[in-house]
């Protein structure tokens, strides 16, 4: 996808890759355009279970590349201009992997820092090697996380470290990136990890799990009242079903489901 995202599937499981290696995966306006391209080619393909995300060479990202970002703010670019949905295309790369069906798992290391930090934050569950470099780095450039950063955030980093951190811009490990809200775990290898975690979910109920993440999702911003009426209403909705049932019989018979699509 011009040179800057690779999309494999094997398995119900799609690897994303950013391919633009030399320059530690930073976000120029091609590799933005690859990415929502990514999301959207995601978001319409046949049989897929998990995303597993990451990048190649040195970093997972590093951020926007300011060099050639800086001729956008003399550009035809509007940045209220809502391309998709509630978003702009730039908080499309980011968000975009929260609205897809299907749980994204990133995989980080090296850095991740302003734009790269946003982008791992879309997915459902992160990864990090514990020396991975990270920075809501923003500030130092005298600007705002813009990337749906304050809405991937909210629920997940406690709100005054989330101020201490925006404010200053400090950097921060993956280890500590545990703790502070930004990562699920640390891995040595997070990659591997990722695709293994990713193949463990892309062998369960598709039906039950895209149901999970509708869920899981709400409960981010609704109230007692809706969440559990949504809880009943997915429920209803999987309980004997040809997958709900494959999965019992599955289980009681100990061999591998064969959910359809």
């Amino acid at each position: 996808m011009n040179g800057r995202v690779s999309i494999t599937l094997e398995d119900g499981v799609a690897h994303v890759r950013l391919t633009r290696a030399e320059k530690m995966n930073a976000l120029d306006p091609e590799m933005i355009e690859a990415l929502a391209a990514a999301i959207d080619r995601l978001a319409g393909m046949a049989g897929l279970r998990a995303v597993v995300l990451s990048g190649d060479g040195r970093a997972f990202c590093a951020g926007l590349d300011m060099a050639s970002m800086a001729g956008l703010a003399g550009s035809d670019f509007d940045i209220m201009a809502r391309t998709h949905g509630p978003a702009n295309i730039f908080q499309q790369v980011c968000w975009g992997w929260r609205s897809l069906a299907v749980p994204v798992i990133a995989a980080v290391h090296g850095v991740a820092y302003g734009g790269g930090l946003q982008l791992m934050s879309g997915a459902d569950i992160r990864l990090v090697r514990p020396d991975t470099r990270l920075s809501v780095m923003e500030m130092k450039w005298g600007i705002v996380p813009d990337m749906a950063g304050f809405a991937l955030w909210s629920g997940l980093v406690q709100d005054d470290i989330l101020r201490e951190l925006i404010y200053t811009a400090r950097e921060f490990s993956g280890e500590a990136a545990v703790w502070l809200g930004f990562a699920t775990r640390t891995a040595e290898d997070p990659v591997a990890d990722a695709l293994s975690l990713a193949r463990e979910i892309a062998v369960r109920n598709p039906e039950a799990i895209r149901a999970a993440k509708r869920l899981a999702n709400l409960a981010l911003q609704a109230g007692v009242e809706e969440i559990l009426l949504a809880e009943s209403r997915e429920q209803g909705s999987l309980i004997g079903t040809p997958n709900q049932m494959e999965a019992v019989a599955a289980n009681l018979q100990k061999r591998a489901p064969d959910f359809a699509d």
